[in-house]
C-alpha cells in the first residue's frame, strides 16, 4: 500500500500495469492510498512560495487553543443533573476553581494536549482520506457538533457517571428489565462498531470509523438527555442504563484509539 497524494494517480495507474507486464505478480495488487489535499482558511500551501505551516507550530496552537475554547465554549451544566455531570463540573452560582484546561491546575495542560491534538488528527480523519479538505482550525476545536473535543467531552461525561456509580454491579436478573425505544437505538448502534471497522479496513478508509464515533455520541447524548441515570429510581432501570454507558464509553475509547485519538478520564 503507497500512501500518496492524489496528484500522483495517473503515475500509480501506469506503474501497477508496468509492473504487471514485467511479470511481478503483485504488480496487479499494488493499491495506492491516493490521498486528497489538505488546505487551510487562507488557501493552498506552496513550498516555491513559502506559504507553508510548520506542523510543531499548528499542533503547538490547536493545544493553546483548546486552553482558551475549552473555558469560552464548554457546555453549561445542567443544575438538575447535578451528580451526573464531571465531578469537576459546579453550579453557575459556585465559585469554587474548575480543574480543567487552565494549565494551573495540575493535569490541566495533559487535558489540552489531549484534546488539541485530538481536535486536529479528527478533523482530518474524518473526511474520506481521497478528497481534498479545508481544514479551519477554529471549527475543529468546537465542543459541539462533529468534531473530536465534542466525542472526547461525551466520553469524560461517561466516565464520571460510572465513577460515582462504582460499586454497584448490574445482576442478570436486573438487565432482563425492558427497554425504551431510545435504549434499544442506542444498542443498535453499539451492535454496528464492528461493520465500521471491517468497512474501514475493506475501503481502506478510516473517515467511516470517525463518523461512527460521532453517530454513538450524538445517540448516547440523545438518550442522556431524556432519561435519568444515577437517579433514576427503578433499580433494573438503573441497571441498564449505566451498563450502556459503560458499553459505550468502551467503544468510544477503541474506535478513537483506532484513529490514533485519546480520549480523557475527565474534561
Amino acid at each position: 500500500i503507497y500512501v500518496v497524494g492524489n496528484e500522483q494517480n495517473y503515475h500509480f495507474q501506469v506503474l501497477s500495469i508496468l509492473l504487471d507486464k514485467l511479470g511481478f505478480k503483485w504488480g496487479r495488487d499494488l493499491v495506492h492510498f491516493s490521498y486528497g489535499m489538505v488546505e487551510l482558511p487562507n488557501g493552498k500551501m506552496k513550498s516555491r512560495e513559502g506559504t507553508v505551516v510548520d506542523a510543531d507550530d499548528l499542533i503547538a496552537k490547536m493545544i493553546e487553543d483548546a486552553k482558551e475554547v475549552w473555558l469560552q465554549k464548554r457546555p453549561t451544566p445542567d443544575p438538575s443533573r447535578q451528580g451526573e455531570e464531571f465531578s469537576n463540573e459546579q453550579t453557575p452560582n459556585n465559585a469554587q476553581p474548575l480543574p480543567s484546561l487552565t494549565g494551573g491546575i495540575e493535569g490541566g495542560s495533559e487535558i489540552a494536549r489531549i484534546v488539541g491534538m485530538g481536535a486536529l488528527k479528527y478533523f482530518i480523519l474524518k473526511v474520506d482520506a481521497r478528497k481534498n479538505m479545508l481544514f479551519n482550525p477554529e471549527e475543529s476545536i468546537d465542543f459541539n457538533g462533529n468534531t473530536g473535543p465534542f466525542i472526547q467531552y461525551t466520553y469524560a461525561r461517561i466516565r464520571s457517571i460510572l465513577r460515582k456509580a462504582e460499586g454497584e454491579t448490574p445482576s442478570g436478573e436486573a438487565l432482563g428489565a425492558a427497554l425504551s425505544e431510545k435504549e434499544i437505538a442506542l444498542i443498535q448502534q453499539l451492535a454496528a462498531f464492528g461493520t465500521a471497522v471491517q468497512q474501514a479496513g475493506t475501503d481502506y478508509n478510516v473517515s467511516v470509523i470517525a463518523n461512527y464515533c460521532y453517530d454513538l455520541a450524538k445517540e448516547f447524548n440523545g438518550f442522556y438527555h431524556d432519561f435519568q441515570i444515577l437517579k433514576e429510581p427503578d433499580e433494573q432501570k438503573r441497571a441498564v442504563r449505566l451498563a450502556l454507558c459503560e458499553s459505550v464509553a468502551k467503544v468510544i475509547k477503541l474506535g478513537m484509539g483506532l484513529l490514533g485519538i485519546e480520549v480523557p478520564e475527565r474534561m
